[in-house]
């Protein structure tokens, strides 16, 4: 989704805060099986982007749809 629309020179970030280590796992895997997914890390601190360079989207766990919490 990087290089066009509000994107446009800027790489996409998708940050989703987990209450757990568990959730956090799962939306890696969930992640890893989305072809325009890449580099998907787990972090204990919240990243920061530089806003120049990222368009960053954050969501909580609890706001994010079932496809991204199944086991």
């Amino acid at each position: 989704m990087s290089g066009w629309g509000r994107t446009k020179n800027k790489k996409n970030k998708y940050v989703v805060e987990c209450d757990t280590h568990e959730q956090a796992v799962t939306i890696q895997k969930n992640a890893k099986k989305r072809s325009e997914m890449k580099y998907i890390n787990i972090h204990y601190k919240k990243p920061s982007y530089n806003k120049s360079s990222y368009l960053v989207t954050s969501k909580k766990y609890s706001q994010l749809g079932n496809i991204w919490k199944r086991k």
